[in-house]
C-alpha cells in the first residue's frame, strides 16, 4: 500500500568519492555514480538536491577557474553544488586529522544544506569513509553507494587500513548499503540494509539506426573483437597475446584510455591488435555497433570478482555476443549471449562461437534495453534511502579510538 510519505519528494544529499562533478562531466556522465547524480537531478522523487564534490586544494580551485577548464553545474532554487576546499594539496596520514577533515567536510555539507532549507535530507555516498565516519547528525539517512571494493584496489593499497576500519564501521552502524556486485555486499557484511544494484544502459543511447562506423574502426579489418575501458594492469594483456596468436584472421580492438601505458607493451605490434585512445560516447556507441564481437578480457583478482563490469552491459546494448572470463557478477546476467571462458588466453574456441552466433535480433536488442535500464535500476537505490531508519550517529561524544583505524597513521582520502 502506498503512503503519503512514499509519494513526498525527499530532500536528498549526494556525494562524489574521490572525482568531481567536473570529471563526470569531462567523461560524459557515464560512470555508476554520475547516472546516479543523473536521476537525482531528473527524479520526481528528489526534492532538493545538494551535490558535493570532494575536498579540493584552494590552488587548484583558483587555477581550474581562472582557465575556465571547470564545468558549470545547472544551478537552480532547486539543486546546487558544493565544493568543500582546503589549503592542503595532500591528504594527512594522522588519523586523528583524518576524523577532523571528515567532520569539517560535514559541516561544510550541513551550512549548505541549512542555506538550501532542505529538510532532515538523505544522503547518498560514494564514498565508503565518508559514510562511515562523517557525523551527519543533519541527516535522516546514510545510504553508501558501491561501485568497487576499495579494499581490493591494489592502486589504493596504503588506504588499505582506513577502507578497513570504514567497512567495520559501516557493518556496525544502520548506513544502508548498495553495492553493484554481492562480493561487494557479502565483504562489507553489512548489518543493516543492503540491495545489489547491478550497473545499466541509457537506451536513448542505442536506439535507432546503426551508425556509420568511424574511419578508424572501418579502416581495421572485419571480424573485430572490441575491448572497451581503461588500459591499465587490469587487462590480461598476456592471454590477449595469445588470442590474436591463435587467431591471426581476428581484429582485436582496444578502445579506451591508457592507464598504464606500459600494461599493454606485450600486445603492441601484433598485427591483428589495434589499440585506440578514448572517444565521446557517441563514437564509442558507433565502434561497439560496428563489430562483431565483444571481449572482457580482464585478468582474475579480487578486485575484478567484485566488479559489475559496465562494458559488459554496453556489449549487450549494442546487440554483441560477449566473451568474457568466467567472473560471478557476469554469470548472474544469466545471458545465452555471454560465453564464458576460464581465462583470456582460452578464450578461442569460445570466439569462433561467438562469431557463429552473430548479434541479436533487434526486437531482443531493444527489449534488453528496456529492462536494463539505468532509471530502473535506481529506484532501489531511491527506496533505500527514503525508507525510515536510524542509523548510529557519530559525534564529540565517541572516543577517537572507536572511530580511527587502529593501525597508526595511515595515508587516507580525501572525503
Amino acid at each position: 500500500m502506498t503512503t503519503l510519505a512514499d509519494t513526498v519528494p525527499r530532500d536528498h544529499v549526494f556525494t562524489f568519492s574521490y572525482e568531481t562533478y567536473n570529471d563526470a562531466v569531462v567523461r560524459g556522465m557515464m560512470r555508476p555514480p554520475d547516472r546516479i547524480l543523473q536521476t537525482l537531478m531528473a527524479s520526481p522523487r528528489v526534492g532538493r538536491l545538494l551535490v558535493a564534490n570532494p575536498y579540493r586544494s584552494l590552488a587548484s580551485a583558483v587555477s581550474r577557474r581562472l582557465s575556465g577548464a571547470q564545468a558549470v553545474f545547472p544551478e537552480t532554487e532547486r539543486q546546487r553544488l558544493v565544493q568543500p576546499l582546503r589549503l592542503a594539496r595532500s591528504d594527512s596520514t594522522s588519523p586523528r586529522r583524518l576524523i577532523g577533515a571528515l567532520r569539517s567536510y560535514d559541516s561544510v555539507l550541513r551550512k549548505s544544506a541549512v542555506s538550501m532549507g532542505l529538510n532532515a535530507p538523505c544522503v547518498i555516498t560514494t564514498n565508503p569513509i565518508v559514510a562511515a565516519f562523517a557525523p551527519f547528525a543533519w541527516a535522516s539517512t546514510v545510504t553508501y553507494f558501491g561501485r568497487d571494493d576499495w579494499l581490493s584496489a591494489e592502486d589504493r593499497s596504503a588506504y588499505w587500513p582506513a577502507y578497513r576500519a570504514a567497512y567495520q564501521q559501516i557493518r556496525e552502524s544502520e548506513v544502508g548499503v548498495v553495492a553493484v556486485s554481492q562480493e561487494i555486499i557479502d565483504r562489507i557484511d553489512p548489518r543493516g540494509p543492503a540491495a545489489v544494484v547491478p550497473n545499466g544502459v541509457d537506451p536513448g543511447e542505442w536506439t535507432g539506426a546503426v551508425p556509420c562506423a568511424p574511419e578508424w574502426l572501418a579502416a581495421i579489418p572485419e571480424p573485430r573483437a572490441i575491448y572497451v575501458g581503461t588500459l591499465d594492469s587490469r587487462l590480461d594483456t598476456e592471454g590477449l597475446a595469445t588470442l590474436a596468436a591463435e587467431r591471426p584472421n581476428l581484429s582485436i580492438v582496444l578502445l579506451g584510455p591508457a592507464g598504464d601505458s606500459a600494461a599493454i607493451d606485450g600486445v603492441r605490434g601484433m598485427p591483428n591488435v589495434y589499440i585506440h585512445g578514448g572517444v565521446g560516447r557517441a563514437e564509442l556507441v558507433a565502434a561497439l555497433r560496428n563489430s562483431q564481437l565483444s571481449l572482457l578480457a580482464h585478468r582474475r583478482t579480487p578486485l575484478t570478482e567484485a566488479m559489475s563490469p559496465l562494458k559488459v552491459y554496453e556489449y549487450l546494448a549494442a546487440g554483441l555476443p560477449v566473451v568474457s572470463i568466467d567472473l560471478p557478477p557476469v554469470r548472474r546476467l544469466e545471458d545465452d549471449r555471454v560465453i564464458f571462458a576460464d581465462s583470456t588466453a582460452e578464450m578461442a574456441d569460445a570466439v569462433d562461437s561467438a562469431l557463429r552466433m552473430g548479434p541479436s535480433s533487434e526486437a531482443t536488442r531493444v527489449a534488453w534495453l528496456q529492462q536494463n535500464s539505468w532509471t530502473a535500476r535506481h529506484q532501489t537505490i531511491l527506496d533505500m534511502s527514503t525508507r525510515d531508519r536510524m542509523f548510529h550517529r557519530r559525534d564529540d561524544s565517541f572516543p577517537l579510538s572507536e572511530q580511527c583505524p587502529p593501525h597508526g597513521d595511515v595515508t587516507a582520502p580525501a572525503p
